[in-house]
Order: C-alpha cells, then structure tokens, then sequence
C-alpha cells in the first residue's frame, strides 16, 4: 500500500474516532460547563465535613454502578411498578449517598442544564469523598448516563462477600480488571460498615455445623459474636476496618495479615500466592495511594457510554 494511502487512512480513522466523542478526557466540561468540578467538589466536601460515612457510601456507590452494565449510573435509577431496578438488589440495599448525588445534579441543572450525566457525578464525588482526607485520583470525564436498571444483573453481576478468591479473579476479570486490581480496591474495605448477614456464618455455621470459620481471627470472632449475637441477626453493622473505618488508610491490609478480614471474599485474598504477597506491598501508604488511584481509573473506564449513546439525565433517579 502507498504511504500516501496509508496516510489517508490513519487520518480518517483520527477524525471518525474525535467525531465519535467515545473517550473519556480531562476537563471534558470545561467548554460547557466550566465550573461542574467545583461544584461537585464543593458539595460533596460540605456534606462529607457533617457526615463522615460519607465517603464510604459515595465509593460503593461507584463501585457497585461500575459492575453492572458499566459505569452509567444505573445504580442511581429508582424502580418503576414494571421494573426492579439495581437499587433493589441484594448487594445494594443498603447503598446510600443518594441524597448527595441528587443534590449535586439539582445545582449542576440550574447552572447547565442537560450537559453534566450522572455518572460523571458519580465518579467525582467517590472521588472527592475520599479525597476530603486527601487527593488520590484524576477523574476523567465524558460519561453518558445509562437508561436501563435491573436487580437481576446486579444480583448476578455483583462480586460477593462470600465468593473465593476464584470467584472473585473471575468477576474483576469480566470487567478488564485484573489480580492487581482487586486486592488494591479491596482496600476500600478500609472505609465503611458490613450488616452481620454477610459474614454470620463464619462466625455460627461456617461448614454447616455449628462451627467458626478456622481462618478467622478468634479473638477477632469472639468479638463480632458481641456484636452479631445469633444468625438471625441481618441489620447489625460492624466496621470493616475495625478501629478505622473512618480513615482511608492502610490498616485495612493490616488486619488483612492479622485474618481479621471481615468478610469471606476479604479472607480469599490471603489464599493467593500473589495477591498475598501484594497485600504485603500495600502495607506501605505511599503505595496504596498511588495504586488506589490508578485502579480507581480504570474502574471508572468500565463500559462507560459516550458521544451519542444513553443520555444526559434531567433527575439521576429517572430516565428521561
């Protein structure tokens, strides 16, 4: 082929792929809607100065819309009489930070209205609630929002807090993430509280015996069986990070080493030889910031829509 041809080529693949819009960028907004990041930075960190479970509810609301059907803010969408939507899941039941969202998007519309989607409100204000301690991530923008929910994708899409550690290489791997990936996002574990139903049987019925799960700290059983006091118990709320489960920090990887991981997937991480050895390298601060953020961006780049396709959402809890 001539270079001439060739040329002519790569220059009309160059131009289809900037009309198409189909990446996301820095400061997508910053034509349209220069002052969006502001605004979702300053209301975030209002309501994250009064409120400090805030940042763990905005990073699993991220992490849970990411996981089915992309990035797209469909976790956002309220059912209707003919649709269970993904709020009414299992694994998101008790999701929360809505209210912050939708105020977000209530200012975002007064100043410019029909251009901000929801999922980039989404992906800034896990951000920002996070980074209200300090800043980890550059957030790239341009996402549509999605205008399909349904609680049976995120009852089978979502990873499990009783899946192994094959169960969960396989959920991250669905989505483009890797072994990496997983044990560093893990650490937002380190934020936030898990209900006693997710992790009661490995303190009362482990193998269907009345028994523990023998890898779990038993000191560290002892004290969640105060806590969690039969297996009926389904509303109870522990930290995830006992002691700090308010900080972002490395302690999560800590009590990991120390089998007091709460969860049976947390436990699963120590069964890998190599995620094993990674969680001893996110022991360091240093390197958990810098690993958290670069996961968290790849995260946030799982089957985004853009250019044309969804839409840009008037209320997050509606489709238009």
């Amino acid at each position: 082929m001539k270079a001439s041809s060739i040329f002519f080529l790569i220059s009309l693949v160059a131009v289809l792929g900037a009309c198409s819009g189909g990446e996301l960028r820095k400061n997508f907004y910053e034509e349209t809607c220069p002052e969006a990041e502001n605004i979702v930075h300053n209301i975030v960190w209002k309501n994250a100065a009064l409120n400090p479970t805030l940042a763990a509810k905005l990073l699993r609301v991220h992490f849970h819309d990411c996981f089915v059907r992309g990035c797209d803010a469909s976790v956002l969408i309220d059912s209707t009489e003919s649709n269970s939507g993904e709020k009414d899941a299992v694994p998101n039941e008790t999701l929360g930070g809505f209210d912050v969202i939708e105020e977000v998007k209530t200012e975002l519309e007064k100043k410019c209205p029909g251009i901000v989607s929801c999922a980039d409100i989404v992906a800034l204000a896990a951000r920002d609630s996070v980074s209200f301690q300090r800043t980890l991530w550059e957030v790239l923008t341009g996402r549509r929002d999605g205008r399909i929910s349904l609680a049976s994708e995120a009852n089978r899409d979502m990873p499990s807090p009783f899946f192994n550690f094959s169960s969960l290489q396989q959920s991250f791997e669905n989505n483009g993430l890797t072994v990496h990936d997983l044990v560093v996002l893990s650490g937002g574990h380190t934020l936030g509280v898990g209900r006693c139903r997710f992790f009661r049987d490995r303190l009362y019925n482990f193998t269907g015996k009345g028994d523990a799960d023998p890898s779990l700290n038993p000191t560290y059983a002892a004290f969640l069986r105060t806590k969690c006091r039969n297996v009926e118990d389904n509303k109870t709320a522990v930290g995830m990070d006992p002691g700090s489960d308010l900080s972002f920090d490395t302690n999560y990887f800590k009590i990991l080493t120390q089998h007091k991981g709460l969860f049976q997937s947390d436990a699963a991480l120590l069964t890998d030889k190599g995620a094993r050895n990674f969680v001893n390298v996110l022991l360091d601060s240093k390197r958990f910031f810098m690993e958290f953020g670069l996961s968290m961006k790849r995260m946030g780049a799982i089957g985004v829509l853009t250019g044309n396709s969804g839409e840009i959402r008037k209320k997050c809890n509606v489709i238009n």
